[in-house]
């Protein structure tokens, strides 16, 4: 095996590197037990960058990486000290999950916000989760949230994993530019009513379309999971429940277009 070149000069296991992205891409229990997560793509590398995540590790293959934004990206990372491993193409596609390897990946440290440090009236709302089935549905919320301005997400419990690949790939990479909270359900409760925070709820019994109801500027939106919507608790926790008005059959929608439904409605509502 041909030893890649490692830029910073740095000893670094290149076997064991590539174990390591590997599983960090495919098990959550990696992730979370390191607080790290893998990205591969320009995209993600530029967005990564862009909003000063830390690199711990660039993995990248000089003769398959042509971007030349990612490539200068990757000769500032190794000036910064950042280990840098350049991997022969075969290498890198050890790692790859793309049809067609685009020669740069990197492991990243996860970025959390805690609660009490976010503001209640930063960016135009933040979504509250607690759970989701679909990563799918879930980066379409990332990423319909980044598209209006939306602060973030306020993650009850530890069922959702936004660092999750299927998720930021929704997202299309929407999520870096997300702040994420992780909290329990009574500290939020806590939290909401010190800020004298307005949380609106989306149901089917909602006594108000989402078209007439007038968003505060403190809004937090929740959204119930997909198969049984808000639970009790949730509902006890929201000060309003609204509802999308439908003509057809079917007596509900996908949780993803549901929310950015309701993410768009507090857009307009702003005047925007």
């Amino acid at each position: 095996m041909v030893e890649p070149k490692c830029f910073d000069h740095a000893v670094l296991n290149v076997e064991a590197t590539l174990a390591r992205a590997k599983r960090l891409y495919k098990n959550r229990a990696d992730r979370d037990a390191s607080k790290l997560f893998f990205i591969e793509g320009v995209r993600n590398f530029v967005r990564v960058s862009d909003n000063r995540f830390e690199l711990v590790t660039i993995l990248f293959s000089e003769k398959l990486l042509t971007s030349p934004l990612a490539r200068k990206l990757v000769r500032r990372a190794r000036r910064d000290g950042i280990p840098t491993l350049n991997l022969t193409p075969e290498q890198f596609r050890q790692i790859s999950e793309t049809e067609r390897a685009s020669g740069i990946a990197a492991i990243v440290k996860q970025r959390w916000s805690q609660l009490d440090e976010i503001s209640p009236q930063a960016g135009l709302c933040w979504l509250a989760l607690e759970m989701v089935r679909s990563a799918g549905n879930l980066g379409t919320l990332v990423r319909t949230s980044e598209a209006v301005g939306g602060a973030g997400l306020i993650l009850i419990g530890d069922r959702i994993d936004p660092y999750d690949p299927d998720v930021m790939r929704a997202s299309m990479s929407g999520v870096f530019s997300q702040q994420l909270v992780r909290t329990s359900f009574d500290r939020l409760a806590d939290w909401l009513q010190h800020h004298r925070c307005q949380v609106i709820g989306a149901s089917p019994e909602g006594k108000t379309d989402l078209h007439q109801f007038d968003y505060p500027r403190s809004t937090v939106l929740f959204l119930g999971e997909e198969r049984q919507g808000l639970t009790s608790q949730q509902r006890e926790l929201c000060h309003h429940l609204v509802r999308i008005p439908m003509v057809g059959d079917a007596d509900s929608l996908n949780l993803g277009v549901a929310g950015s439904l309701m993410l768009y409605e507090v857009y307009r509502s702003r005047g925007s």
